[in-house]
């Protein structure tokens, strides 16, 4: 069995209001295996044998029912966890590369096409010091100046790029591949 990580996106943001342990007591009710969380914001490191659209499909499912809103759910594995870390082009040290706080891999539901990418860049070229590169399903973002300043807001994001997303700073994922680990 593998060992997954579901970034759920909307917990614990607005008025959208999930304990952990009981977040992880539903997964487990619906037989989910070895399930822990990380931090308060959605992470949940579990194994599984099922198909990984099948597992979005039921823990979007799941966040519905149990807890009353709509929520999105990206399912990596540990490798592409690791790769969002390590082929994040602001990720690392020296002056050309933001803090872990402030540099993010935002978790996409599909790959966006190279032109709605490339448009968002000449669309938002001037309007803000943030730092945006594409990867595989993952935009990686350097906010700089912080999240709460940016116009680049995740519905914004997923307008422009026409899929969902749901994002994490390195300091989060340094965490989460810690316990997938």
């Amino acid at each position: 069995m593998a060992r997954l990580l579901a970034l759920l996106g909307s917990i614990n943001i607005g008025g959208n209001r999930v304990k952990m342990v009981d977040l992880k007591a539903a997964l487990a009710d619906e037989g989910f295996r070895h399930v822990e969380t990380v931090a308060a914001s959605g992470n949940v490191v579990f194994t599984s044998k099922a198909g990984i659209p099948k597992l979005e499909a039921q823990l979007e499912k799941i966040v519905a029912d149990r807890f009353g809103f709509a929520s999105c759910a990206m399912i990596r594995t540990r490798d592409e966890v690791r790769a969002a870390i390590t082929d994040n082009p602001f990720h690392g040290t020296g002056p050309e590369h933001g803090s872990d706080k402030m540099v993010h891999s935002i978790f996409l539901s599909g790959q966006p096409e190279p032109k709605r990418f490339d448009a968002l860049l000449e669309e938002y070229k001037g309007k803000g010091s943030e730092r945006l590169a594409l990867g595989d399903r993952v935009l990686y973002l350097d906010y700089v100046h912080g999240v709460g300043v940016s116009d680049l807001s995740s519905k914004f994001l997923e307008r422009r790029l026409d899929c969902r997303g749901t994002a994490r700073n390195m300091n989060s994922l340094k965490n989460i591949l810690a316990k997938m680990d």
